[in-house]
């Protein structure tokens, strides 16, 4: 198999998108084909999510069998209906006797003040999305639930910059792959944790420079003007965990929003982690010390993912890209 670098290098992940541009929305389905298991994690003060308790350790589900990021907000959790309807056109779902009843959790960004705030991802959108699915190369940036996404709004919308969905992924030493996905919509800044420079962020009126002072441009403006935002992931692996196994990596997996998001987990944020893994087998354990280098290693690669998204992010409705800020190809950023 030829390396990707996004999710799908972990066996058994389709992604597929469903873009509007002219709207500024899309959503992004994530299917598992294969015995995977999930659980979540949401850190940010103001989700828009759908069957998240379902994901929840405690809850008796063990089966998962796609996953939606979508904008839209809360409207555009509609799109995961159309997925549980193709779903279960295909016969996949969970096993109730006369119907199986596919398990679709879902997260949505805040995207409504790009493009047109009247037209969201619905039904069709995510029966589209599913069905565009593959396990090959899939394109990043302003696409799907990352076409209305952006960054840096801490100091009022009129300074942000766009950012969009990425992706990464890693080759454990054990040969299992552990692999993110990323729409990335946040009130805070995008750094490179490994050299402490800004990527993507707030920008300085005159526009020649980012802004940098988020606690004092905070204080000086209306809170809010940063209105509602969000970064939503998933984090799979083809290793095995149980759901509470599953629910540690997702809680490690946010450590990849706190190195490259500041702030991160606000309260304009929804923040939220889903982690897909393999159903164990009977009796299988895994050693904590195997848990925390996969939890450390999904925090890395969600940063990665992450920084990703903005790095490939296109301008859209008049707010720039990283990519055509004249004052990143004129020094040093």
């Amino acid at each position: 198999m030829q390396w990707q670098n996004n999710i799908c290098d972990v066996p058994g992940i389709l992604v597929g998108h469903d873009t509007n541009l002219e709207a500024g929305t899309g959503c992004t389905v994530i299917r598992f084909d294969g015995p995977f298991l999930g659980s979540v994690d949401v850190r940010g003060g103001g989700p828009a999510t759908r069957e998240t308790d379902l994901l929840n350790p405690v809850s008796m589900m063990q089966e998962l069998h796609a996953v939606v990021l979508t904008g839209g907000s809360a409207y555009g959790l509609e799109s995961a209906c159309g997925v549980m309807d193709e779903l279960e056109r295909m016969g996949i779902g969970y096993d109730v006797g006369p119907v199986k009843v596919p398990i679709v959790p879902a997260a949505a960004i805040f995207d409504l003040g790009i493009g047109n705030f009247t037209v969201r991802p619905d039904k069709e959108s995510g029966r589209r999305a599913l069905l565009n699915a593959g396990s090959g190369a899939f394109p990043v940036g302003a696409v799907g639930a990352g076409t209305g996404a952006t960054v840096g709004k801490w100091a009022g919308p009129q300074f942000a910059v766009k950012s969009g969905l990425g992706t990464a992924s890693v080759v454990m030493a054990d040969g299992f792959v552990i692999g993110a996905i990323a729409a990335v919509n946040a009130v805070g800044d995008i750094y490179d944790e490994t050299t402490g420079k800004i990527l993507a962020g707030a920008r300085a009126p005159s526009g020649d420079s980012w802004m940098t002072d988020a606690m004092a441009a905070m204080q000086q403006h209306n809170h809010s003007q940063m209105g509602e935002n969000t970064t939503i992931a998933v984090i799979a692996t083809n290793a095995q965990f149980h759901k509470a196994e599953a629910a540690k990596l997702a809680q490690m997996a946010h450590d990849g929003m706190a190195l490259t998001t500041r702030p991160a987990h606000t309260p304009h944020d929804g923040d939220t982690v889903f982690a897909a893994a393999h159903r164990p087998s009977d009796g299988y354990t895994i050693d904590s010390v195997r848990l925390t280098m996969y939890g450390a290693m999904a925090a890395n690669t969600l940063a990665s993912a992450i920084k990703n998204a903005v790095l490939a992010a296109q301008s859209l409705h008049g707010i720039p890209a990283r990519s055509d800020l004249s004052f990143i190809h004129n020094r040093s950023q």
